[in-house]
């Protein structure tokens, strides 16, 4: 087991023993009281911080990609309509996620919505406030761990800066874990949405099989199903466990971006313990609903309690009026 995914493993446990906290939407751990600083000031503390520091890990969750209009996953939004409107007025679901829980009469009518849902991630630009991150990460050096599947880091940087711990909308594996393969999503799935055009269902020979054992494929990811955790998920964890111990004396940022309560025990809570641990870390979040700093961090990090896609802009534009010339009249 490598480091990052042994600090997970054991974030996992006090999760499950503090479980009826975190469902509450709080957290077991002792927090500061110390008066959070103005919002501009905030701002400009961030600035400072990723340019002072030698690496950032960027902890990126389901919240950065919902500031930027990903937010169709858990009610019936205009953007749920935009994407899944033939289902949304067939079956009425209140989001993306409902359909996957639904009892479908066939399969064929299952993978019309898999597609679908694959569809969307698969093929939607890189959002805003992955856009505004980038550019304040340019020249830095960095490293991204993410909980979401949405493809939208892989869509910026290449394989090798990014760890996708909860797996990637791109790849199919066996739904009976048969074999340790994973195979490409994207061309199967445009055939799907191609084939099904205005229906609701696929035609049954497009159903996506393993090609080892013949049982139906999956999606590679943690949620739905049997979750590969074979080669593919260990480099994952090798990536980033190599990342932070070989930058642990460093003046490394930890950057937690929309960490919810489903879910601390993959970035914000492993964050928490490296902040602590290596000397010169320093921790920032950012969330639109949760103040959750630690009481032993006050003095090495700081949440910004406000909309992610808003935070990320006006960082970006404090950075760039840092840049520009003042100019001689």
């Amino acid at each position: 087991m490598s480091f990052y995914e042994d600090l997970v493993t054991r974030t996992q446990m006090n999760y499950s023993r503090y479980y009826s906290v975190y469902a509450a939407g709080r957290t077991p751990y002792e927090l500061t009281d110390k008066p959070a600083l103005p919002y501009k000031q905030q701002i400009e503390k961030l600035v400072q911080t990723i340019q002072d520091a030698d690496c950032i890990v960027v902890g990126g969750a389901s919240g950065l990609s919902a500031a930027g209009g990903g937010d169709f996953y858990y009610e019936d939004n205009a953007s749920y309509r935009k994407y899944f409107k033939k289902y949304a007025e067939k079956y009425h679901f209140k989001g993306a996620f409902a359909g996957m829980m639904h009892q479908w009469s066939s399969r064929e009518e299952f993978w019309g919505y898999l597609a679908t849902f694959l569809h969307t991630t698969q093929t939607a630009p890189v959002r805003e406030p992955y856009l505004d991150l980038d550019a304040l990460l340019k020249d830095k050096d960095f490293f991204v761990l993410t909980t979401n599947q949405d493809t939208q880091f892989v869509k910026l940087y290449p394989d090798e800066k990014v760890a996708e711990i909860q797996g990637d909308h791109r790849f199919f594996q066996c739904s009976s874990c048969c074999a340790d393969d994973t195979w490409d999503a994207v061309k199967p799935v445009a055939e799907m949405i191609h084939a099904m055009g205005e229906n609701t269902a696929i035609p049954s020979d497009l159903i996506p099989r393993c090609p080892h054992c013949g049982s139906e494929a999956f999606p590679w990811v943690r949620g739905y199903g049997n979750f590969l955790q074979g080669k593919k998920y260990e480099e994952q964890y090798d990536k980033i466990s190599r990342y932070v111990l070989a930058h642990k004396d460093s003046r490394i940022l930890f950057l937690e971006l929309g960490v919810g309560r489903l879910t601390p025990m993959f970035i914000q809570e492993p964050f928490w313990n490296l902040t602590l641990s290596f000397p010169h870390a320093r921790y920032i979040a950012v969330n639109n609903q949760y103040n959750f700093l630690p009481r032993q961090l006050e003095d090495k990090g700081m949440v910004i309690v406000e909309d992610i896609a808003k935070v990320l802009r006006d960082a970006r534009s404090q950075m760039n009026s840092e840049k520009t010339p003042v100019q001689n009249i």
